[in-house]
């Protein structure tokens, strides 16, 4: 877990590099929670502050590629719910996460930050990470984020989005607590635990001044279509 500031500064470095005008940047923040052996219903359940940066590549007004690194806060305990199982088994855990993500982004209306003031569109962004895992153990696991959110155009090149992502993993140790099931009944499904994120994304874009006023133009007519 001490890699992970390194691994900010490298996808800092690396977003700047690449840079051009189709390219969002994006800082996140807000909360994150968890769903597991502990807490198997509640969303939002218990939730601590979440932070992380984002870039976007939009290659069109209803489509992009983004990739994130989001780190947030988890943690659960048996007496936070009121049946006489939990409350004899008493267990608890707290810990973090620290996730990298690329995901496809669809937006059911077009959309950019180039466009008209007060443009907006709500939008379904699905992928692949990993997860950095340091809760009751350490652990590298591989993610599948789902996310839900709508965005807007607040001033010429920013945007305000707000998001819910659900993250589907493939492990049952965020709690310390394995569930009493045959390995043979087991499924990719069931049986793991789960976490999420959900707060307000601003994003801005960095024009380049070298660039003609054509293209500018061109991304703009194709945002209104």
């Amino acid at each position: 877990m001490k890699r992970i500031p390194w691994i900010f500064l490298f996808f800092s470095i690396f977003i700047s590099a690449g840079g051009q005008r189709n390219a969002d940047y994006g800082i996140f923040a807000g909360v994150s929670s968890y769903m597991g052996d502990i807490n198997p219903e509640r969303l939002m359940y218990s939730p601590l502050p979440a932070a992380g940066i984002l870039y976007r590549y939009n290659f069109h007004p209803r489509q992009a590629i983004r990739a994130n690194i989001f780190y947030g806060g988890l943690r659960a305990s048996d007496l936070d719910f009121n049946n006489a199982y939990q409350t004899t088994r008493n267990s608890s855990f707290r810990g973090s996460v620290a996730e990298i993500a690329a995901q496809f982004e669809f937006n059911f209306l077009p959309y950019t930050t180039q466009g008209k003031l007060w443009d907006f569109s709500p939008y379904f962004a699905a992928g692949a990470g990993v997860v950095f895992i340091n809760t009751v153990t350490n652990s590298i696991e591989p993610v599948i984020p789902f996310s839900l959110g709508f965005k807007v155009n607040i001033y010429k090149n920013m945007g305000l989005e707000a998001e819910y992502g659900f993250r589907k993993t493939f492990y049952d140790n965020f709690d310390g607590l394995n569930d009493m099931v045959a390995e043979e009944d087991r499924g990719l499904i069931h049986n793991t635990d789960w976490y999420s994120f959900a707060g307000i994304v601003l994003t801005w874009k960095f024009y380049n001044k070298l660039a003609g006023c054509p293209a500018y133009v061109d991304v703009d007519q194709r945002s209104k279509r």
